[in-house]
């Protein structure tokens, strides 16, 4: 599930939602209200249950081949994606929608994410994102599943890998 060129998506387990109107997050960094969403290459990084803790790594033209082998290792590809166990059930049973939108109204904002500063309507109805699981295995990306997300996190962010993480704060 990524959106076509010309489109950002919004993911949300609501599927009602005709309407998105700019808002200050309860986990923003800053002030401004805002419609969040993502292009092509961020998308993945919300193929989980909105509130899942996940860890992500990938390869970028400075990760050393140390790192490399470290947190992707073999057959891992370029990117790798972790959950705690306790969140497998949730991943195997959430209900997922991705709502596309015009990309020309939004913005970047910083690397990860665009932002709308108006009220936005998607082209459509929610689209139901499927397995997430099969998602994660049709676009190469390893789903690793730990214990506590942690350690991996503390290493990932010190290595010379791409990393992302989002909704640490639910994580054991």
């Amino acid at each position: 599930m990524r959106p076509e060129p010309g489109q950002v998506l919004h993911f949300s387990e609501d599927p009602s939602i005709a309407r998105f109107v700019p808002h200050v997050a309860a986990t923003a960094r800053q002030p401004d209200a805002f419609v969040w969403a993502v292009d092509a290459a961020r998308s993945p990084d919300y193929w989980f249950p909105r509130q899942c803790p996940r860890a992500m790594a990938w390869a970028t033209p400075s990760t050393t081949d140390d790192d490399r082998a470290r947190f992707l290792g073999p057959g891992a590809g370029e990117r790798v994606h972790a959950v705690e166990y306790g969140w497998l059930e949730a991943m195997r049973t959430v209900r997922l929608f991705a709502y596309r939108f015009p990309a020309e109204r939004f913005v970047p904002m910083g690397d990860h994410a665009w932002v709308a500063v108006e009220p936005v309507e998607p082209l459509g109805a929610a689209e139901r994102v499927g397995d997430l699981f099969e998602l994660h295995e049709a676009a190469g990306i390893e789903l690793r599943v730990l214990p506590k997300l942690s350690e991996f996190w503390a290493s990932v962010v010190a290595s010379t890998c791409g990393f992302s993480g989002i909704r640490l704060r639910n994580a054991r």
